[in-house]
């Protein structure tokens, strides 16, 4: 008799069990969560770096895996042909200069009064040529001379008279000074040259191949004798200012994160440690999971890349690192910055 009634005194405890577990699951959910784990790579920005110029390399100023700053000189060709050039473009600019100067000054006033004097010498002249023309007219009248001689002598006068009227010519040009045209015309020369001038000191300043920000050089492609050219990379320089963390969040989580919120970032190859960072960029397209991505939970095949920009004050980060970034979702909005907040780190 007891057998009989412990079988349903057990299947009431049992459905009685269950009934409070399913009643507790329905009716009770778990708290959200208030960190958002996301998984990705350590990424950076790679330049190759090559001279804006043709040339024999004459200098390599660093090796791969040092460290460069902004402006600071990495290589240096052979400038004898370009220095030569400068010079030479620079003394045809200076002598252009002059002319111009010499254009807008004028003439000389010695230059004045000496044309003045030509004219005033070609007209004595051109006054003697026609009085000696008109005496032998009297005399040729008077049978005493030979017409050809007073036809010489008129032919004379009137060289004379011509040669007064250029002299006078003249002299008015010389008060006059040069034209506007030839000024304008002298002053485009000069401008031309300058331009010349200007490229030649271009060309030789491309001949130091210069950091365009700060990085580590990764690759050292070229060496001395080497032709540079345009085409070919001297350097490869890895750019560690940002540096990033390339992640990717699904959909649903979309709508917890915002770009400038506080992140922290850590790495198997430095447990325990962890990086500043912050969230910077948030792509505005779905694309497909990639296959390097690993999630704790896959549950649609369509995620959304992120950006989360760190501080890497000890250049312990490396491309390619793999990479876990922690997102406090209990954040309220935050400005976007350009640069991590990492001057006060």
């Amino acid at each position: 008799m007891k057998r009989k009634l412990i079988v349903p005194l057990l299947a009431v405890v049992v459905l009685g069990g269950g009934g409070v577990y399913f009643w507790q699951r329905t009716h009770h959910q778990a708290p959200p969560a208030t960190t958002l784990t996301l998984y990705g790579n350590v990424d950076i920005r790679q330049v190759q770096l090559a001279f804006n110029g043709t040339d024999r390399i004459e200098h390599m100023l660093v090796r791969e895996g040092e460290a460069v700053h902004k402006g600071q000189p990495l290589a240096t060709l052979d400038t004898t042909r370009l220095e030569q050039n400068v010079a030479l473009l620079e003394a045809q600019a200076a002598a252009q200069q002059q002319n111009v100067i010499r254009l807008k000054r004028g003439n000389r006033p010695e230059e004045i009064r000496k044309a003045r004097a030509d004219a005033e010498a070609a007209r004595i002249g051109a006054q003697n040529a026609e009085k000696a023309y008109r005496r032998l007219e009297d005399l040729v009248a008077q049978k005493f001379v030979a017409r050809q001689q007073a036809d010489d002598a008129k032919a004379a006068a009137d060289a004379a008279q011509s040669r007064f009227e250029a002299a006078q010519a003249t002299s008015r040009l010389q008060v006059l000074g040069p034209r506007a045209e030839d000024i304008a015309a002298a002053e485009y020369a000069l401008k031309a040259n300058e331009a010349a001038l200007a490229l030649a000191r271009k060309q030789l300043a491309d001949a130091s191949l210069v950091a365009p920000a700060d990085g580590v050089i990764q690759d050292r492609i070229l060496e001395p004798g080497d032709m540079a050219s345009p085409l070919r990379s001297v350097y490869t320089l890895a750019l560690t200012d940002p540096m990033w963390v390339r992640a990717y969040v699904q959909g649903p989580d979309m709508g917890k994160i915002h770009p400038g919120m506080g992140a922290e970032v850590s790495t198997d190859s430095y447990p325990g440690k962890r990086y500043r960072a912050w969230l910077g960029y948030i792509s505005p397209s779905a694309e497909f999971t990639p296959k390097s991505v690993e999630t704790t939970e896959v549950r649609s095949n369509l995620v959304y890349q992120v950006r989360v920009f760190v501080c890497n004050p000890e250049n312990e980060l490396r491309l390619g690192m793999p990479a876990t970034v922690s997102i406090a979702l209990d954040q309220s909005q935050t400005a976007v910055t350009d640069t991590p907040p990492c001057q006060d780190q």
